[in-house]
Protein backbone atom coordinates (compact mmCIF):
# COMPACT_ATOMS: atom_id res chain seq x y z
CA UNK A 1 0.00 0.00 0.00
CA UNK A 2 3.00 2.31 0.50
CA UNK A 3 3.65 2.28 -3.24
CA UNK A 4 0.05 3.33 -3.86
CA UNK A 5 0.39 6.32 -1.55
CA UNK A 6 3.70 7.33 -3.15
CA UNK A 7 2.08 7.09 -6.57
CA UNK A 8 -0.90 9.14 -5.44
CA UNK A 9 1.36 11.89 -4.09
CA UNK A 10 1.97 13.22 -7.60
CA UNK A 11 -0.73 15.45 -9.16
CA UNK A 12 0.00 14.23 -12.69
CA UNK A 13 -0.58 10.64 -11.64
CA UNK A 14 -3.80 11.58 -9.86
CA UNK A 15 -5.00 13.24 -13.07
CA UNK A 16 -4.08 10.14 -15.06
CA UNK A 17 -6.22 8.06 -12.70
CA UNK A 18 -9.10 10.48 -13.24
CA UNK A 19 -8.74 10.02 -17.01
CA UNK A 20 -8.58 6.24 -16.73
CA UNK A 21 -11.68 6.30 -14.55
CA UNK A 22 -13.56 7.47 -17.64
CA UNK A 23 -12.08 4.95 -20.09
CA UNK A 24 -9.07 2.76 -20.79
CA UNK A 25 -6.38 4.48 -22.87
CA UNK A 26 -3.00 4.00 -24.48
CA UNK A 27 -0.05 6.05 -23.25
CA UNK A 28 -0.40 8.25 -26.34
CA UNK A 29 -4.05 8.96 -25.58
CA UNK A 30 -3.17 9.84 -22.00
CA UNK A 31 -0.34 12.10 -23.21
CA UNK A 32 -2.79 14.14 -25.32
CA UNK A 33 -4.19 15.56 -22.08
CA UNK A 34 -0.84 16.90 -20.81
CA UNK A 35 1.87 19.36 -21.78
CA UNK A 36 4.65 16.91 -20.88
CA UNK A 37 6.60 14.43 -23.00
CA UNK A 38 5.31 10.97 -23.87
CA UNK A 39 8.29 9.35 -22.09
CA UNK A 40 7.28 11.23 -18.92
CA UNK A 41 3.71 9.94 -19.27
CA UNK A 42 5.05 6.41 -19.73
CA UNK A 43 7.14 6.84 -16.58
CA UNK A 44 4.07 7.97 -14.61
CA UNK A 45 2.03 5.05 -15.98
CA UNK A 46 4.78 2.64 -14.97
CA UNK A 47 4.77 3.98 -11.40
CA UNK A 48 0.99 3.60 -11.28
CA UNK A 49 1.32 0.07 -12.64
CA UNK A 50 4.01 -0.87 -10.10
CA UNK A 51 1.74 0.45 -7.34
CA UNK A 52 -1.07 -1.76 -8.62
CA UNK A 53 -3.31 1.21 -9.41
CA UNK A 54 -3.48 0.51 -13.14
CA UNK A 55 -3.42 -2.62 -15.26
CA UNK A 56 -1.94 -2.86 -18.73
CA UNK A 57 -2.85 -5.09 -21.65
CA UNK A 58 -1.20 -5.30 -25.04
CA UNK A 59 -3.61 -4.79 -27.92
CA UNK A 60 -1.71 -5.04 -31.18
CA UNK A 61 1.07 -2.46 -31.09
CA UNK A 62 -0.48 -0.52 -28.20
CA UNK A 63 -0.52 -1.08 -24.48
CA UNK A 64 -3.88 -0.13 -23.03
CA UNK A 65 -4.01 1.09 -19.44
CA UNK A 66 -7.04 0.55 -17.22
CA UNK A 67 -7.83 1.74 -13.71
CA UNK A 68 -7.45 -1.19 -11.28
CA UNK A 69 -10.54 -0.44 -9.23
CA UNK A 70 -9.96 -3.24 -6.72
CA UNK A 71 -6.70 -1.73 -5.46
CA UNK A 72 -8.12 1.80 -5.53
CA UNK A 73 -11.09 0.57 -3.48
CA UNK A 74 -8.72 -1.10 -1.00
CA UNK A 75 -6.77 2.16 -0.53
CA UNK A 76 -9.97 4.16 -0.09
CA UNK A 77 -11.35 1.57 2.33
CA UNK A 78 -8.20 1.71 4.43
CA UNK A 79 -8.27 5.52 4.52
CA UNK A 80 -11.96 5.45 5.43
CA UNK A 81 -11.30 3.03 8.29
CA UNK A 82 -8.62 5.34 9.67
CA UNK A 83 -10.77 8.45 9.27
CA UNK A 84 -13.70 6.82 11.04
CA UNK A 85 -11.82 4.93 13.71
CA UNK A 86 -12.98 5.06 17.29
CA UNK A 87 -9.54 5.56 18.82
CA UNK A 88 -8.98 7.74 21.91
CA UNK A 89 -7.33 10.36 19.69
CA UNK A 90 -10.34 10.43 17.36
CA UNK A 91 -12.72 10.68 20.32
CA UNK A 92 -10.70 13.69 21.52
CA UNK A 93 -10.93 15.34 18.09
CA UNK A 94 -14.67 14.69 17.99
CA UNK A 95 -15.07 16.14 21.49
CA UNK A 96 -13.19 19.30 20.49
CA UNK A 97 -15.35 19.67 17.37
CA UNK A 98 -18.51 19.20 19.43
CA UNK A 99 -17.33 21.72 22.02
CA UNK A 100 -16.44 24.32 19.38
CA UNK A 101 -19.77 23.82 17.67
CA UNK A 102 -21.74 24.48 20.85
CA UNK A 103 -20.11 27.84 21.56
Amino acid sequence: MNDAFKALADPTRRTILQLLKEKSMSAGEVAEHFQISKPSISHHLNILKQAGLVLDERQGQNIIYTLHTTVVADVIGWMFSIAHSDTPAQKNVNHIKDTEGSE
